[in-house]
């Protein structure tokens, strides 16, 4: 390693900043460094600073990683730091996702402003998320809610909760475990009913591909387990052209040298869906999640997808 600190890109918030320093504490104990041998660069990201509009309107994922990536490109950063969920089926040519850290909790929960539970709603009551896929879910539990986008970060969306402005809204439990904030949640969404996002609970580290120094560093933050799973959620993904603009869960999780998978795929307004549940050996995960994604599609019909894309 050279002289200049090891740096790695991240976003602002509160929970992207206790994400890096997980990796840079990582980074610390594998190569047995000093803390100031890195540096946290926190870079603005187009979703951060837009607030006031559902990502599906103004360009999907990409608004959290889009600024990220340029810093990787030009080399004004070393590696980047990502919630996978946030991360776009496809990543810049150059640049490559090289290891995923041990997964959290994959679980949503629900938190109310008066209730600990989504049947203690009372009948239309407001409540708001940023994710179509928990929306679309809800809908299907709870028709009579009113839902709204609920943009922010978790202590801002909990801030608008406290003021009123929505009865209930639903984080993930890993990103409250990460900021030591999990005594916030009322209810913990089953996971066979409330799939999460493809990627949920998982940090990446992203780099430039053919930064073979890098790539040596990062090596020993690799989870295998964690990294075939999550390859086998965004092959699911791909074949969906999945972005912020679609109701789509994804879950892949070991069962000794297997791998279980329930992928679902939902209407906006959460009146249909279809989903597929399998278990393959971890090598074969991969490509059978993406041979299901595609059967999901011929059984659901074109139909189905004309309004995923208004």
């Amino acid at each position: 390693m050279d002289s200049r600190p090891f740096r790695i890109g991240t976003r602002g918030s509160r929970l992207a900043l206790a994400q890096a320093h997980e990796v840079r504490a990582r980074l610390m104990a594998a190569h047995a460094l000093p803390q100031d041998a890195f540096e946290v660069v926190v870079i603005s990201t187009a979703g951060d600073r837009i607030q006031d509009r559902a990502l599906s309107e103004v360009g999907g994922k990409g608004l959290f990683t889009k600024e990220i990536e340029e810093a990787l490109l030009d080399g004004r950063i070393d590696v980047a730091v990502h919630s996978s969920k946030d991360m776009a089926t496809a990543v810049p040519p150059a640049l490559a996702l090289t290891a995923f850290l041990p997964r959290e909790d994959v679980r949503d929960v629900f938190i109310g402003r008066k209730v600990q539970s989504i049947a203690e709603l009372p009948q239309g009551a407001r409540v708001g998320s940023a994710s179509l896929r928990r929306q679309a879910l809800l809908k299907r539990m709870r028709p009579d809610l009113d839902l709204v986008i609920f943009r922010g970060n978790v202590q801002t969306r909990l801030q608008k909760l406290e003021r009123g402005e929505v009865e209930g809204t639903l984080l993930a439990l890993a990103g409250l475990n990460r900021l030591h904030a999990a005594g916030v949640a009322g209810e913990i969404l089953d996971v066979e009913a409330f799939p999460p996002a493809p990627g949920q609970g998982a940090i990446c580290v992203e780099q430039r591909e053919a930064d073979a120094s890098t790539m040596e560093m990062v090596a020993p933050l690799d989870h295998p387990e964690t990294h075939r799973a999550l390859l086998a959620e965004r092959a699911f993904l791909a074949v969906l052209d999945g972005s912020c603009r679609t109701p789509i869960a994804a879950h892949a999780q070991a069962e000794g040298d297997a791998f279980r998978f329930h992928g679902m795929i939902l209407t906006p307004d959460g009146a249909r869906m279809h989903e597929t549940r399998l278990t393959v050996s971890q090598g074969d995960a991969t490509q059978a999640a993406a041979e299901a994604a595609r059967r999901l599609v011929a059984e659901a019909g074109p139909d189905f997808f004309a309004g995923w894309f208004g």
